[in-house]
């Protein structure tokens, strides 16, 4: 069975990590499964897929991946595989209309990977059930995707199968920890890290402004790059956070970032099932994040929650954790029981489960 995944970059991102991640994992099942990239801009998570040497890596331009020039070279594509899996938007429009203009019959699925998007509630809505249509079946990640996304198209529960995202358990534990000397952290510091890209969809300005109710001598790690990050450093700078403030970029090492952390935080305004939240709670480390969609299932009763915006609930929270150390052990062991349900070796073998009774059904 040979399944091509089509995703728009391996820029950083949870999706992203997804097929750095399971794509590997894949293949070593005896399944035949590729990536197709709409833009092949070499970011980080590309070079470290290509190092594996576990896939084909299709490139099918460098630069937007909103050109519909995607669709002839998807529909030249298609003709080698078995299955076609597609992650996000534009890849989502791009792949149904190439099916639907060579006329083949190959088998589609769509992983839905957050709660919302500005196409719903608009006149888009139309155009968005046209497309998921031509999809044999749609992977949800999460309860509150599956529900949304259900609502919006109309559809059946039928055309649903919910899988939820995994990580690489077994690597996080296992990962040695930086040293705060490292990363140029005062030792008699203590230390708070978000790994997640600086976009709308993520709120670092909470936690930016959250420092400065900590109570005691606290450095932040903000890993990951983005559109907003530039806004969020003069955002630091303005409040006075200087030196106590880490933007690291992009980095591989992010396990044994998080072995080093106190805490770790993820201030978002939505998430679809965040790996970032897996792995922050696989970590051994205490784990914070904002009460909205697609983090509240995952982290209540577990970590520790705090109010969408609100920079001093935040703090609040924080506070205790730091000061609190038999609290924060008690979190922690919670978080990492909560990970165990999100190993990638059971996401890897429901995507099997469902590749193959597909493909059988097609044979």
């Amino acid at each position: 069975m040979r399944i091509l995944q089509v995703i728009n970059s391996l820029a950083t991102g949870g999706a992203e990590k997804l097929i750095l991640d399971t794509v590997p994992k894949l293949n070593e099942g005896g399944t035949t499964c590729d990536v197709a990239l709409l833009d092949a801009t070499p970011h980080s998570f590309l070079k470290q897929l290509e190092e594996t040497g576990s896939c084909k890596i299709h490139t099918l331009a460098k630069g937007s991946v909103y050109s519909p020039k995607h669709i002839f070279k998807l529909r030249k594509l298609f003709k080698e595989y078995d299955l076609i899996h597609v992650h996000l938007f534009p890849g989502l429009y791009w792949a149904a209309m190439a099916k639907w203009l060579s006329g083949s019959k190959v088998k589609m699925v769509f992983t839905e990977h957050n709660t919302s998007n500005r196409r719903r509630g608009t006149l888009m809505k139309w155009v968005d059930r046209w497309m998921y249509k031509k999809y044999d079946k749609i992977v949800a990640i999460a309860g509150e995707v599956e529900q949304n996304l259900q609502a919006h198209l109309k559809a059946p529960a039928s055309k649903f199968v919910r899988i939820p995202n995994g990580v690489d358990i077994a690597k996080i534990r296992n990962a040695v920890p930086k040293t705060k000397t490292e990363l140029d952290i005062y030792e008699s510091h203590r230390v708070i890290i978000q790994v997640s890209s600086f976009t709308e969809q993520k709120d670092q300005a909470t936690l930016i402004k959250a420092m400065a109710h900590l109570e005691q001598p606290t450095a932040l790690l903000l890993v990951g790059k983005g559109p907003k990050m530039d806004e969020c450093k003069m955002l630091a700078y303005e409040l006075q956070h200087k030196g106590a403030i880490h933007f690291t970029g992009a980095r591989y090492d992010v396990p044994a970032l998080l072995k080093m952390a106190d805490v770790v935080v993820l201030s978002s305004h939505f998430e679809g099932l965040s790996l970032s939240s897996i792995e922050g709670m696989a970590s051994g480390r205490p784990f914070v994040a904002s009460a909205v969609p697609g983090l509240t299932p995952v982290v209540k009763g577990a970590g520790v929650l705090f109010e969408e915006g609100n920079d001093k609930d935040l703090a609040d929270k924080l506070n205790k954790l730091l000061a609190d150390s038999q609290y924060a052990k008690e979190v922690a062991i919670a978080c990492k029981q909560r990970a165990s349900e999100y190993d990638i070796h059971v996401m890897v073998q429901k995507l099997n489960t469902l590749y193959r009774a597909l493909w059988e059904n097609q044979n």
